[in-house]
């Protein structure tokens, strides 16, 4: 670390920037495009395990994602057990039961036809590993006293992008699975009251002959998703 007159913390150079001659950034950001835009949501997966150290580094990339005063508000559980996946298929299942049986509106079941998504979730069983992201609302000094943590529902779901694109990256297929509400997490994990889970990633191989809805493949082009000024 440096200490320039400049600043009144402590800072140093910019650390491993690269920057690119414009042929090549125009070539990087089209071949990044192509990569991702082949990343669908997978409902089939094969039951073969994961190399532990391709997830961990997975999660080290998440862990380098910004956020609200660099305080890093994220906890990722990883859970390959398979008594704790089926303790949680089973807890989701009912969550997901009273919601498709009670508690959603029309409007939602209606735009969730085209998935075909209902109540029975095996995957939650078949595939080889589920990643519990958990929020952390605020943290604890050393003498229990708490602290508040800073846009932490923002800086999760950045942490989780960059998840989601490591894993693909890796050759990994995924689902953000969402049951609601999902505090079985925190006591099948063996998280503290303080977080809160917010998503549930179902990581694995695709099964063969794996399919997948057509509609999970429609984007929205270009001119709707941004606008320039």
């Amino acid at each position: 670390m440096s200490q320039s007159s400049t600043y009144d913390h402590e800072v140093e150079p910019l650390p491993a920037y690269q920057e690119y001659p414009e042929k090549e950034m125009r070539e990087r950001a089209h071949w990044f495009y192509r990569d991702i835009a082949r990343r669908r949501s997978v409902r089939e997966f094969d039951t073969r395990p994961i190399p532990r150290e391709v997830i961990e580094q997975c999660l080290l990339a998440a862990g380098t994602a910004p956020s609200g005063a660099n305080q890093q508000p994220w906890h990722f559980s990883v859970i390959t057990d398979p008594d704790k996946k089926r303790q949680i298929r089973l807890a989701a299942e009912a969550e997901e039961r009273e919601f498709y049986e009670h508690r959603a509106p029309e409007e939602w079941l209606d735009a969730l036809a085209p998935l075909g998504t209902d109540a029975s979730k095996p995957f939650l069983e078949e595939a080889p590993a589920l990643i519990a992201i958990f929020a952390q609302k605020y943290g604890l000094n050393p003498d229990g006293s708490k602290y508040s943590h800073y846009y932490y529902p923002e800086s999760v779901g950045i942490a989780t992008g960059f998840l989601l694109a490591a894993l693909h990256h890796a050759g990994l297929a995924t689902l953000t699975h969402t049951p609601n509400p999902m505090k079985f997490l925190n006591e099948i994990c063996d998280r503290p009251a303080l977080e809160r889970a917010t998503i549930l990633l179902v990581v694995g191989y695709p099964r063969d002959g794996c399919m997948v809805p057509v509609h999970g493949g429609v984007k929205k082009p270009l001119d709707e998703i941004s606008s320039w000024f």
